[in-house]
């Protein structure tokens, strides 16, 4: 089998991997257009038990990536100078770079050398191969041109979001507003590495507008964003690494391949970044189109029927779970209207994944503390 794969990010990568370990014969490409050093952002995170689904099939990837990360148990909402703790919410986060660089240690423990710096421009590029892997993101260059045959819809949210680094360790992964001149802001803030912390900005629309930041380059836009949480970085600088403000795309594909091509990562879908499970879903693409493929060795077209089939319904919960948080901090200005304990509340259901028994048993503490403030509210 002859394979391409566009993107060596932690799909491409990760399916370069899994292709090449279970058969040796197979003859694999990874183009990539970056340099195998470069990445947007900092640290990303991951919920729950972090790369655990992994132990099972792949005990030394989960040990080499998880042996990397940082873990806790708890996260934080912080409103109004009042800081509470939503106890039994675990996450687990890592540096992109960091994550990269052990992805490709373990494409090169099988044989694979990824081509960096090499852009695929031209349709005709794709051709000639067995399976065409669109590893390759948000503007997928295998879906360019063919989102009809695809069923690609692709909206973006209004809030604007900026990715920063820090080096102010924050213990938990936290959640920050902040009422500031311009208007509404929040920060998604948490840490990577012992001495380094993600601190994404986000603010609404009319924000966005009264603060000037249409016209700021990138170093006017991080002091402006240090100003307005000078509080919460206590003196740490924020770091910039092409971090302009964006708009977050809600991407999806209703058919995920089309002839020999098929779509996974960010390309196939997206995730918003606040229910932390973005690369996690990139890592269950690569498992389930690996294992797609082994189960149907005969039939590209069986192994990808077999793919959609298996993996879709898993994933579309968990995309409307993301789209339904991505909603709430669509509306995260209105909602700093609440009361603390009341927003904290809110917050924590707004995936629709997380009912109150539930809640019951995995932050009994947070629960109590909520159920407290309502007695002593007299509600």
């Amino acid at each position: 089998m002859k394979v391409l794969i566009l993107g060596a990010g932690p799909a491409g990568l990760y399916l370069a991997y899994l292709l090449k370990r279970q058969d040796p014969e197979v003859e694999l490409r990874v183009v990539e257009q970056n340099p195998p050093d470069a990445t947007f952002g900092f640290g990303v995170v991951f919920s729950d038990r972090a790369l655990e689904f992994l132990r099972g099939d792949d005990p030394q990837t989960c040990e080499l990536v998880t042996a990397a990360m940082e873990q806790w148990s708890d996260l934080v909402l912080n409103h109004r100078g009042q800081r509470i703790a939503i106890d039994g919410i675990g996450f687990a986060a890592i540096g992109r770079l960091k994550l990269l660089q052990l992805l490709q240690q373990r494409v090169a423990s099988v044989g694979v050398g990824p081509e960096y710096r090499r852009t695929v421009s031209d349709a005709r590029e794709l051709d000639g191969y067995d399976l065409v892997v669109g590893a390759d993101g948000v503007n997928s260059f295998v879906r360019n041109g063919r989102e009809a045959d695809f069923g690609t819809s692709v909206d973006y949210l209004q809030n604007r979001f900026a990715w920063f680094g820090t080096s102010k360790r924050f213990e938990t992964l936290t959640q920050t507003f902040v009422q500031a001149q311009a208007g509404t802001f929040n920060a998604h803030h948490y840490r990577y590495a012992p001495d380094m912390s993600t601190f994404i900005v986000e603010c609404d629309p009319a924000t966005w507008e009264r603060a000037g930041f249409a016209t700021m380059g990138e170093d006017a836009t991080r002091t402006c964003c240090e100003r307005v949480f000078a509080e919460t970085l206590d003196g740490h600088p924020l770091v910039a690494n092409r971090s302009m403000w964006r708009r977050f795309p809600k991407i999806w594909n209703e058919r995920w391949s089309v002839g020999n091509r098929v779509l996974i990562g960010d390309a196939l879908r997206t995730a918003h970044f606040s229910i932390g499970s973005g690369t996690r879903l990139a890592f269950e693409d690569a498992i389930a189109l690996a294992k797609a493929l082994h189960e149907h060795p005969a039939s590209i077209a069986d192994a990808l029927a077999a793919f959609e089939a298996a993996r879709k319904p898993i994933v579309r919960k968990l995309v409307t779970a993301a789209n339904a948080s991505a909603d709430w901090y669509e509306r995260f200005a209105g909602h700093m209207r609440l009361e603390p304990w009341e927003l904290a509340w809110q917050y924590i259901q707004r995936s629709g994944r997380v009912d109150v028994e539930r809640l019951r048993r995995v932050s009994p503490k947070f629960v109590a503390g909520y159920e407290s403030y309502r007695a002593a509210a007299g509600r």
